[in-house]
């Protein structure tokens, strides 16, 4: 008896340390959906007249005249992830849910796997935390990651990494984001927020239109699992139109980009791309 009380007390205890992670991560997409302007301006491509020729063709091909402004999105995807090696990827089938606010943070809700080795959980950032948190069938918690300056920063630079593909309002001129040439293809943004910052190289054909993402990452994803700032990149491609952004629905990502030793552990198709209204002025 004993026995039976004190399994059921240990699955009350995880249960609740679940609830516990969907409520914070509910309450902080709540906050970054927030952020959304409630009038926001609308493009006009004097906006970026001044601004490198990549950098230019990226803005002009990415939005619309006229588009509203929006600088929060909710993405919905599908594809395939990895906690595997390139030897040995080891592909999951997974669903995901993301709000992207940047600088501000984003929530990224994944779930994946398949049977016994079901995983879901959320990687995160708003504000000065960070966190990565996974379970297993819902009630063993596998991954637990996060409220550290090490983690913080590599978060960022996914953020704002993010923000040239599925945000590039976010990214206009202003007084915390600097544009600069890198070639005539390759335009080179760099974001600052509080004590963080993140540059971001963009490679663009003739039209405008992304086709690869490149920046350096403070990452401990390594042999010697140390962290460090290491090439992390993708391809993006298969673009449609939301709301007048032209957006990629098609993302590979991954570390060590353009080495021999890229493992794209991130393979995703966007199946939904929506601006929450729910901002103020």
């Amino acid at each position: 008896m004993f026995i039976v009380v004190s399994v059921f007390a240990v699955l009350a205890v995880l249960a609740i340390w679940r609830w516990r992670d969907h409520r914070f991560d509910t309450g902080v997409w709540t906050r970054l959906s927030s952020r959304q302007p409630g009038t926001p301006e609308h493009f006009d491509p004097s906006m970026v007249q001044d601004l490198p020729a990549a950098a230019r063709r990226f803005f002009l091909f990415a939005i619309k005249p006229g588009a509203p402004l929006y600088r929060v999105t909710e993405i919905s995807m599908r594809g395939e992830f990895s906690l595997g090696t390139r030897e040995n990827p080891d592909y999951m089938p997974m669903l995901a849910e993301q709000i992207l606010a940047p600088p501000f943070g984003f929530v990224w809700k994944l779930k994946a796997g398949r049977g016994p080795k079901r995983l879901s959980g959320s990687d995160g950032a708003e504000g000065n935390s960070s966190w990565s948190r996974f379970w297993l069938l819902g009630v063993a918690p596998v991954a637990r990651a996060g409220m550290n300056p090490d983690h913080l920063r590599s978060a960022f630079g996914r953020c704002i990494a993010e923000a040239v593909f599925w945000t590039p309002a976010a990214l206009l001129p202003a007084d915390n984001v600097r544009w600069s040439s890198v070639d005539e293809s390759t335009a080179r943004v760099s974001l600052v927020s509080g004590s963080l910052e993140q540059s971001v190289d963009l490679t663009v054909d003739a039209e405008g239109k992304l086709s690869k993402v490149v920046f350096q990452r403070w990452t401990d994803a390594n042999s010697k699992k140390q962290f460090q700032l290491q090439a992390f990149g993708g391809y993006l491609s298969e673009y449609q139109t939301f709301a007048g952004f032209r957006l990629p629905t098609i993302i590979e990502a991954g570390n060590f980009f353009d080495t021999d030793e890229y493992f794209p552990f991130f393979k995703a198709h966007v199946i939904d791309i929506r601006f929450p209204m729910t901002g103020k002025d």
